[in-house]
């Protein structure tokens, strides 16, 4: 992610109120019945943390979820905290990120995009070769066919080609795959529109 200013989701990380939703992706809750609730999960870019608080509410034990924002790891930990929840929360740079161990499910929604596209297809890579047989990665990116909006352009520096996602796991069972524009907003940021395409898919 660019260095020289700050997303405007740190701010809101920061002060406490609310920056997306609440709600856990509609796609992990449509595969999440796929695997166990023992399954090793990373969780890539986690923000706020609804993804993985979701799977942890579920009972979901062994949960890694990382990202770049410490205040938003800071809101993941504290919900862990006053609900008792079992996360294992921590800063990093997925340009960076070492796999010290194999996953059963890898997520990643809205994050890839803001590094270069050298290095999330390098992160996909890695995570393919850390995930188990059986196991399953859901990822959701950004794509060049509308351009990045205002807010995020400074930081969307690695948009995705449409499809492009989808090339790189030709070799894996793809469970689905979705190209579609949709309108977004934000606290204090006018609607806007974004193109996205996400996978999910089996390592066979």
């Amino acid at each position: 992610m660019a260095d020289s200013a700050q997303p405007f989701w740190e701010e809101t990380y920061r002060s406490g109120a609310a920056t997306f939703s609440a709600e856990p992706n509609g796609t992990l809750k449509e595969f999440e019945r796929l695997l166990g609730k023992e399954a090793g999960v990373l969780d890539v870019g986690c923000g706020e943390g609804q993804n993985c608080l979701y799977l942890a509410r579920q009972g979901w034990t062994d949960i890694d979820a990382f990202d770049l924002s410490a205040y938003g790891i800071e809101r993941v930990r504290r919900c862990c905290e006053e609900e008792k929840l079992n996360v294992n929360a921590f800063t990093a740079d997925l340009r960076e990120f070492q796999f010290a161990r194999s996953y059963d499910l890898i997520m990643s929604f809205g994050t890839l995009h803001f590094v270069s596209r050298e290095d999330w297809r390098a992160f996909i890579s890695r995570a393919k070769e850390h995930t188990r047989p059986g196991g399953i990665h859901i990822m959701q990116i950004f794509t060049d066919t509308v351009p990045a909006s205002p807010d995020i352009a400074e930081f969307a520096i690695g948009l995705a080609k449409d499809g492009e996602l989808l090339e790189l796991y030709a070799d894996w069972e793809i469970l689905q795959f979705k190209s579609y524009t949709f309108e977004d907003e934000h606290p204090g940021v006018p609607k806007h529109l974004h193109a996205s395409n996400k996978l999910a898919a089996r390592k066979k």
